[in-house]
């Protein structure tokens, strides 16, 4: 099992990097080789995703999330993986985001990329993608505010529905 885990520091309100980051359909925007990640449910994800050169896809599940605090989860089919990003506010207008990403390499390539510091390289590129796509928009795209403890889903409350993207 590899493990990574990168930090960076956004200039927007946590409250807005947070909103961003619950639109998980979003993701291909800035991240790389996410082909299409689609929102099952409140809690599942279906990921389609380019690594070392071929097509893969797996389902996760949220496993955690608190808002403007946290999001983790773990694959469930497919691809091993599972992280978590926490956010923390350092003023009003800046917060810091920090990534944590578990993954097993399937096969040689995947391994050797992995030795070679590529995945880490990856999340890093990422986190600068995402840092560039919300400082230059300035706001989110929508916002999902519920909770998600295990098995448990808390929907948002009514005021907060109104640019949802997930049931």
């Amino acid at each position: 099992m590899a493990s990574i885990e990168k930090t960076i520091d956004v200039e927007v309100p946590v409250r807005t990097a947070y909103n961003q980051w619950t639109q998980f359909e979003e993701f291909p925007r800035f991240m790389e080789s996410v082909k299409e990640v689609r929102q099952l449910d409140a809690r599942r994800l279906h990921w389609r995703a380019e690594v070392a050169g071929k097509e893969v896809d797996w389902v996760a599940e949220i496993t955690h999330q608190e808002p403007d605090e946290r999001i983790a989860w773990r694959s469930t089919s497919g691809a091993h993986n599972a992280g978590s990003v926490s956010f923390a506010a350092l003023n009003p207008y800046e917060c810091r985001l920090t990534l944590r990403l578990e993954y097993e390499p399937e096969g040689a390539v995947e391994a050797t990329g992995s030795a070679l510091g590529l995945v880490a390289l990856r999340v890093a590129n990422d986190l600068a993608h995402f840092k560039g796509f919300i400082e230059t928009r300035g706001e989110e795209t929508g916002k999902w505010r519920g909770e998600i403890h295990g098995e448990q889903v808390k929907p948002a409350r009514a005021s907060s529905l109104k640019q949802s993207t997930r049931s």
